[in-house]
């Protein structure tokens, strides 16, 4: 099962209501919702592709760092988070974005993983061709942007999050990265052996990632 998979499956509870606007950052031709649900649903990305326009409603080319040109009652994202720069610019973007009570949802990769430490020892020259001989052609050709891990722990997040005004900031962990190891066995049983450990004893910090959610007050 991938991190995909993963949001897919414990975050259903985000509940898109009708006519709900929804923004989705970072999914580019691989979104985790269907448009033509009942809610609008528009897609952001410092890129773009031929089905970006017919997976969305909306597609806006810009990094998430930027104020959003629209707003949403929902923000979603996967495995976007380690590669932007400035992760307190992002989360202000977004809030700024979010209609009042308006939720958002991440899958963050954690940095402190073995794989993410990995390709932070390795630095953004080389992490694209490591990222290329640990996946299959296909995933790599979508993961191949520099990572920099920016407030990528539980702790740093939820302080990002609360900083930039969300309320409710909710976080859950999960130890399943070790398929990034699979074509190496031994590699790939001690990644299990050690996510294992740490899911037992509740090692939040060394976690594969975690989903953070939160949400605007109906205030502001």
């Amino acid at each position: 099962m991938g991190s995909r998979d993963i949001v897919d499956i414990e975050t259903r509870p985000w509940k898109v209501g009708f006519d709900d606007p929804v923004l989705e950052a970072g999914g580019i031709d691989r979104p985790l919702l269907r448009r033509g649900h009942g809610f609008r649903y528009d897609g952001l990305d410092i890129d773009k592709k031929e089905l970006c326009h017919t997976i969305y409603d909306h597609f806006w080319v810009q990094s998430i760092e930027r104020s959003v040109p629209e707003n949403y009652q929902m923000i979603i994202s996967m495995t976007l988070l380690e590669h932007v720069q400035d992760n307190a610019a992002s989360a202000k973007s977004m809030f700024e974005a979010l209609l009042p009570s308006g939720t958002t949802h991440h899958y963050v990769p954690s940095r402190w993983h073995p794989y993410a430490l990995i390709l932070r020892l390795v630095g953004p020259k080389l992490q694209k061709r490591l990222i290329t001989s640990l996946r299959s052609e296909q995933e790599a050709s979508v993961s191949g942007y520099p990572t920099f891990f920016n407030q990528c722990t539980s702790r740093a997040m939820r302080l990002t999050f609360e900083r930039a005004g969300f309320e409710e900031v909710d976080i859950r962990p999960f130890y399943r990265a070790n398929g990034y190891f699979a074509f190496f066995v031994p590699a790939f049983v001690l990644l299990t052996a050690f996510e294992t450990l740490c899911r037992y004893v509740d090692w939040w910090y060394f976690a594969s990632g975690f989903i953070i959610s939160g949400r605007k007050p109906e205030c502001r």
